[in-house]
């Protein structure tokens, strides 16, 4: 199927879209949602991760492939588990985004996510995808977390920590380092902690610099901070 990949910018967007040429998909463009120029870089969003948004921009270039953008105008307004279309709500922004790119897209036939645990967050991709006649992919759902993020290394997906938010992370110490260099790490503060090995519980946010489907470059940080 010819699939439109959500991204992020993180590791489990960017595995998804691996995950989905494995299985003979074609990706062929990449769909995104931004904060307003005047809102803060992370959104009190229910859904959606917006860290790192900054760099979206190359993964086109690193792709090969079209990028489609919308700003969030909408909040998590209906914050129960089910979803039904809400004027004013942060999904309707991902509805508009995604029937945009479908107008535009010849022969798009799915949405590809990288969903791991949040019925929240898969219900409400699946809401707008079958108003839009589409496939919803989610090669990462349920999997086992230490076997995913071991995937994920194993595969070559090069991305750093850019949020930390747990107990055992400490900025200054681990923003900026591989999820290869805080597997160990990570897999300890399960055990100690039971956090989530691959962020799932908001312990932490990843950007990705480097992956299998970036075949065409991959993104170098002069510098951060």
């Amino acid at each position: 199927m010819r699939v439109v990949a959500l991204v992020s910018g993180g590791k489990d967007s960017c595995y998804s879209m691996q995950l989905c040429k494995q299985h003979g998909h074609d990706v062929v463009a990449l769909a995104n949602l931004l904060p307003e120029e005047s809102a803060p870089d992370e959104l009190d969003s229910f859904c959606f991760q917006t860290v790192g948004h900054q760099l979206i921009g190359a993964y086109a270039a690193c792709m090969g492939i079209p990028l489609f953008r919308k700003r969030i105008s909408g909040t998590s307004s209906v914050q129960d588990l089910g979803y039904t279309p809400t004027e004013g709500d942060e999904v309707e922004d991902l509805y508009q985004l995604l029937a945009y790119v479908k107008e535009n897209v010849p022969g798009i036939q799915a949405v590809a996510s990288g969903a791991i645990a949040s019925d929240y967050q898969r219900l409400r991709v699946e809401n707008v995808c079958s108003r839009l006649n589409l496939v919803s992919l989610a090669y990462l759902w349920h999997q086992p977390q230490r076997l995913l993020l071991r995937g994920m290394v194993e595969s070559g997906v090069e991305a750093i920590l850019v949020k930390v938010a747990c107990l055992g992370l400490h900025p200054r110490k681990h923003l900026g380092r591989t999820i290869a260099a805080m597997e160990p790490a990570l897999l300890s503060l399960a055990d100690a902690y039971g956090c989530n090995v691959c962020g799932e519980g908001g312990e932490y946010e990843t950007l990705t610099l480097d992956c299998p489907v970036f075949t065409r470059g991959s993104i170098v940080l002069d510098e951060f901070e």
